[in-house]
């Protein structure tokens, strides 16, 4: 399989929106679920959003419940995330990662095998 592959990422004040996307030809009938996380400069990995790509099932933290949006799109093989209402403390690389078994609403980053290299995303006040 390809590597996954995100873009959409930028700049943003505070109350704005973003939409990022992930390349994912192969994953979309491989993975089980997939999802979005983010890392900021001397933090640990969280997930911020999951789907199970068989249901469409979605899940997410409860810091950005209500505010961000993920979706998958089979016939262009991608992994997206709509992302309104910004704060400064979305401010990240945002990662798209695949896993071929995951518990229920899993975020943990172990539970995921593959991964993209990011995108950065910047919410200033």
């Amino acid at each position: 399989q390809v590597d996954l592959r995100e873009d959409g990422g930028g700049s943003v004040e505070a109350g704005g929106s973003l939409r990022l996307s992930c390349r994912a030809p192969g994953y979309m009938n491989s993975a089980h679920c997939m999802a979005w996380f983010r890392q900021s400069p001397g933090m640990e990995r969280e997930g911020v959003a999951g789907i199970y790509t068989t249901t469409g099932i979605t899940y997410y933290a409860d810091s950005v419940k209500g505010r961000f949006t993920i979706s998958q799109d089979n016939r262009a093989h991608t992994l997206n995330l709509h992302m309104k209402a910004l704060k400064p403390e979305d401010t990240g690389m945002y990662f798209c990662a695949a896993g071929t078994s995951c518990s229920w609403r899993d975020l943990t980053t172990g539970s995921y095998n593959s991964w993209g290299r990011g995108t950065q995303v910047t919410v200033s006040s």
